[in-house]
């Protein structure tokens, strides 16, 4: 008799806080770390920009879960769920930054490896801003991170995760041990 093992899953942001709306993937993923509590499975991770650093992390998962700002030619600020053999299409469909290219090249790494996930699901968010050096995200794009937090849940739920709801006042280590407080670095403290 064979004992199915849990699926790892990896809940990835990606970005760039220092270009405006380039750094959507990384913002939603703090707010998705500050929202929800998830099982040992679950790993939240900030990979900002660092490219094929981040191979090691996604051959360790069987399923991944992205946020990213990508250009889909839609209004700013909507959001697209794109999903499996689509991921990668989307990730390198316009080169944004540095750290897209980086990311389509980290899938194409983990594929020739033989450890590529087995489901992905992809977060996007259709920027307004890339030029604001040292810029905030613009409104219609942090109007997205709540409904991407729930977008993430939906799909979470359906790879069997239960997420709970942080309390307000419980207390978390953050997810990187020098977090720039976005709060704070966008004035808003």
């Amino acid at each position: 008799m064979t004992v199915a093992r849990t699926p790892r899953i990896l809940v990835l942001g990606i970005g760039n806080i220092l270009w405006g709306d380039e750094g959507f993937g990384v913002r939603a993923v703090e707010s998705f770390h500050r929202r929800f509590v998830t099982p040992e499975n679950v790993t939240i991770l900030d990979g900002g920009t660092q490219g094929l650093y981040l191979v090691q992390f996604v051959e360790e998962a069987d399923r991944l879960l992205v946020f990213d700002a990508i250009d889909y030619g839609l209004e700013p600020g909507a959001l697209k769920v794109v999903r499996d053999h689509e991921v990668p299409k989307f990730t390198g469909s316009k080169k944004m930054s540095l750290h897209q290219t980086g990311f389509q090249e980290v899938l194409s790494a983990a594929d020739l490896l033989g450890r590529y996930p087995e489901k992905l699901a992809l977060i996007g968010c259709q920027p307004l801003d890339l030029e604001d050096w040292g810029g905030p995200l613009t409104d219609p794009v942090r109007a997205a991170i709540a409904p991407a937090l729930d977008a993430a849940a939906s799909v979470l739920a359906e790879w069997g995760v239960a997420l709970q709801a942080r309390v307000a006042e419980e207390s978390f280590a953050p997810l990187l041990s020098n977090d720039i407080d976005h709060r704070r670095y966008e004035g808003r403290a």
